[in-house]
């Protein structure tokens, strides 16, 4: 009994803050999944594919490491193959891969939104971090053409962020999706621009509206006269609304409130032992286990949650058992979103601005 006690007070210790500049899980996330060239390869795909939210996702890793290098590739990469050279005149597309006839291209034009935030936020604060204005001035270009093809004025929210250029906006209302707006991303654009400052508004409500059950949906439809309207499954999209909730400053706005909305996924982890892969985000109903990527997105909301200790360690004793596999592109992203917060490799303040331990610490 003695050594049960033991074991679970060493599961409960907060994980260490590793030294600076020596991320292995980024190194690991590189050897698996990123070419020589700079792309990041979901090799999940008979495709191979590369996409814009995978390149996003490797800029911000690549910063949070202090790796100068792999962000330059990947930016190189990104911006001549997704950006026909520029991303300062047209947004990343969305895919690129192996064609049927066998050639490598663009297979699919449309753009990510959310991607096209990553890439801005990456490119802003690593031009503030490494004192780089080429990057400052590059993430502030992209950021503009994402408001200009990307933002909506919906009735009943406000500003709303079309998931892409095509496919979106239609005569009933809106398609949007809960996952692709990170608040702390929106705090650090507010500084910017006030515009960002009305979507991080709108945003709040969004979440909150959007969720009756307190479980995010992937999708929902705005419909045109003011109302969400059904989004009823929550999965593999909706686990990162979690994720950026656990991830927002002590003292942003609106966090208090939303970590309390969104407590039923947590109570819904806590009862069956590990996160459900699917829920119905209307009736509240939950089926399905999800893969250990889904235990690593929660992990920063259920530290921010009291009450959750015994279900951290759960968590973290699954991860450390059956961690995901070197080249499981989705649940590897989520992993390095989560253990780098935890072991206190970043955090975003109440303004967005990223904090990492080798601002003062290294070279």
């Amino acid at each position: 009994m003695k050594a049960v006690v033991l074991a679970l007070l060493w599961l409960l210790m907060p994980l260490p803050a590793w030294p600076a500049c020596d991320w292995p899980l980024w190194q690991q996330y590189k050897a698996a999944m990123m070419s020589e060239d700079g792309r990041i390869i979901d090799h999940s795909s008979a495709q191979a594919i590369t996409t814009s939210e995978g390149q996003s996702y490797g800029l911000f890793f690549a910063l949070v490491a202090n790796d100068a290098t792999a962000f330059a590739s990947l930016l190189s990469w990104t911006q001549n193959n997704l950006a026909q050279g520029d991303l300062s005149a047209r947004l990343p597309a969305w895919q690129w891969g192996r064609a049927r006839e066998g050639g490598w291209q663009v297979l699919d034009d449309n753009n990510a939104a959310d991607s096209d935030l990553w890439i801005a936020y990456s490119l802003l604060e690593a031009g503030r971090l490494w004192r780089r204005p080429d990057y400052t001035r590059l993430g502030r270009e992209l950021l503009w053409r994402s408001a200009a093809q990307s933002l909506r004025l919906m009735p009943g929210l406000g500003l709303g962020l079309l998931p892409g250029n095509a496919g979106f906006d239609k005569a009933q209302g809106w398609t949007l999706n809960p996952s692709y707006l990170p608040l702390p991303l929106l705090a650090r654009f507010a500084g910017e621009s006030v515009v960002w400052q009305d979507l991080a508004a709108s945003t709040r409500r969004l979440l909150l509206n959007s969720a009756p059950a307190g479980l995010a949906p992937d999708w929902i439809l705005w419909s045109a006269n003011g109302r969400p309207g059904p989004g009823e499954l929550g999965s593999y999209d909706a686990i990162r609304v979690y994720l950026w909730l656990g991830l927002m400053a002590p003292s942003a706005p609106g966090r208090a409130e939303l970590l309390a909305h969104y407590g039923p996924m947590l109570t819904l982890t806590r009862q069956a032992g590990v996160p459900p892969e699917r829920v119905n985000a209307a009736t509240g109903a939950a089926e399905g286990t999800g893969p250990a990527g889904f235990s690593a997105a929660l992990l920063p909301m259920l530290t921010a949650v009291p009450g959750f200790e015994m279900v951290v360690a759960r968590q973290r004793e699954r991860l450390r058992l059956n961690p995901p596999a070197p080249d499981a592109y989705y649940d590897r992203s989520l992993l390095l979103f989560a253990l780098g917060w935890e072991e206190q490799r970043y955090r975003f303040d109440e303004q967005g601005r990223l904090h990492v331990p080798w601002e003062d610490s290294c070279e």
